[in-house]
């Protein structure tokens, strides 16, 4: 029995692709002692003022305790804050500090450059073309992602 090509898989190429990306993005974030995961969940909170736990989870498609473990993390590492919501005191709202802030300045160009290099080659009509594909497989998988 012949087994198809694993390289001609959209699957294992979107994989394939992602953990590239990760990699490339986890070394060029290793000076900043965070890694591409750390990194995504510190821009989801320096984007928004008190932003409840649970939407950072959601936003980031993490699930609970790893969203919890990776928060614990930035807040010893004094790039977050964490306080009990007013509303819910089971809540958690979480705001970036001054550091976490110069640590997303810092590395977006990073970000950026990683994407840019990935990206090489391909058209922005392409590159939107295949924003708009992954968010239909998202969506198809059960993450749906609003703009």
């Amino acid at each position: 029995m012949t087994l198809p090509n694993l390289q001609h898989s959209p699957g294992f190429l979107l994989g394939s692709a992602y953990r590239r990306i990760s990699i490339i993005f986890s070394r060029a974030l290793k000076p900043f002692d965070i890694t591409p995961e750390q990194w995504t969940v510190l821009y989801t909170i320096a984007s928004h003022d008190n932003v409840n736990q649970k939407a950072v989870a959601a936003s980031v498609d993490k699930d609970q305790p790893t969203t919890a473990r990776i928060v614990e993390l930035l807040g010893k590492k004094g790039l977050i804050t964490k306080t009990v919501s007013d509303i819910d005191r089971r809540a958690y709202l979480l705001n970036a500090t001054a550091e976490g802030k110069a640590l997303i300045d810092s590395t977006r160009a990073l970000e950026q450059q990683n994407l840019d290099s990935a990206f090489a080659g391909l058209s922005p009509s392409q590159i939107e073309e295949l924003r708009l594909i992954l968010k239909t497989i998202c969506r198809n998988t059960g993450n749906i992602y609003e703009d």
